[in-house]
């Protein structure tokens, strides 16, 4: 698998042109972007997506790509290893108010029983929908 990124703007989605080639389809990448921008829109905080292979340890990869965002602490990233079998949730200083370890725990274990019935997209767009519910408005 070709590592990928779909990441979220506020006014438009960055696509990168290896996403294409990525586990996704262009429908599916169309289903995540929308759960993104209506997620970030329903919390008033930013949500990403990173998919593709982690350095090691993963934990400390999803860190490090979560602080490369404009503002990480009112950031979440969800960074997804398909072959490595690691879903990884990150979140900034002020989201972790809204949205503690115990509901990214909850939204972890959803994606995990979709992605293992082979619902990548499925399982990253309820996700997001979980977290977005669990952060609520601001």
């Amino acid at each position: 698998m070709t590592a990928g990124e779909v990441t979220h703007a506020a006014a438009t989605p960055t696509w990168h042109p290896e996403v294409l080639d990525g586990p996704l389809t262009t429908r599916q990448l169309l289903r995540v972007d929308e759960a993104l921008r209506i997620a970030d829109r329903t919390t008033e905080l930013t949500f990403s997506v990173y998919i593709g292979d982690l350095a090691d340890p993963a934990r400390g990869a999803a860190e490090r790509l979560h602080g490369e965002l404009v503002d990480p602490d009112q950031s979440v990233l969800i960074a997804i290893s398909p072959n490595q079998r690691v879903l990884e949730i990150v979140t900034g200083e002020r989201v972790r108010r809204r949205l503690p370890d115990r509901e990214c725990k909850l939204a972890a274990l959803s994606m995990a029983a979709a992605f293992g019935g082979g619902d990548l997209a499925g399982g990253i767009v309820s996700g997001l929908a979980q977290l977005a519910d669990h952060a609520g408005k601001p």
